[in-house]
């Protein structure tokens, strides 16, 4: 058995329990007996149960465990592709297919009860991103809307991404699989809640209405707004 294989066995494993109990209830024994090793190897491969934890927290991350904080669109990108730009990265990492369901509930389980471990790396990584939107919708709302206002319409484009995610296994058991499946998708919810903001925000058409000439937008959200069966 590899290093790299014991470690990643011991991290996922770790993420599980820690989802399932919390720091304070989860054991390293049982994190071991999950991962198949003796109950040394936490202390060789991390060190502690808290190094250990903040570890599995980094990849349950939204942003994977670099927390790269770059932008996801260029330089010269519109307001409204780089909105389109920044709910797709959101739903990309928290809609990939490659992430355990331990790494959502430990997530949630953080934000709800939040422990000093991981409270720096979510507060520098959670405002850094809130500037990034607020600094997009900062080019498209009215220049005299109030802080308070600005934010909640932050947070609504953020939650709507979440919620995606967070209630997948509701969503499933209320529409059935195979709508989530074909209709579910990151770049099919991306325009979704970008048309829908948009809409919200006046720099599209009202949903329901007609298309109309009006101010571009990505070809993708204009066609997300079209009604079936439209005429091209």
């Amino acid at each position: 058995m590899s290093s790299d294989d014991a470690r990643g066995r011991i991290l996922n494993a770790a993420g599980e329990v820690f989802a399932e109990r919390g720091f304070r209830a989860a054991t390293v024994r049982e994190i071991c007996r999950r991962a198949d090793v003796n109950v040394a190897s936490v202390n060789y491969y991390f060190g502690d149960k808290e190094r250990l934890y903040v570890e599995a927290f980094k990849a349950a991350h939204p942003a994977g465990p670099e927390l790269n904080l770059a932008p996801d669109w260029p330089n010269d990108a519109r307001p409204e592709e780089q909105l389109r730009a920044f709910i797709h990265a959101l739903l990309t990492r928290l809609m990939s297919a490659e992430n355990p369901a331990w790494k959502m509930r430990l997530l949630q389980r953080e934000i709800l009860e939040p422990t000093p471990l991981c409270m720096e790396v979510m507060r520098a990584f959670f405002r850094a991103k809130f500037a990034q939107l607020m600094d997009i919708l900062d080019e498209i709302l009215p220049a005299d809307m109030p802080a308070e206002r600005r934010h909640q319409i932050g947070f609504s484009v953020i939650g709507q991404c979440v919620y995606f995610r967070a209630a997948s296994p509701v969503i499933r058991m209320v529409i059935g699989e195979e709508e989530q499946r074909e209709h579910h998708t990151v770049d099919l919810l991306t325009d979704h809640v970008c048309g829908l903001v948009l809409a919200a925000l006046g720099l599209a058409r009202p949903l329901g209405q007609p298309p109309s000439e009006g101010r571009s937008m990505h070809p993708r959200i204009v066609k997300s707004l079209e009604p079936e069966g439209a005429e091209k």
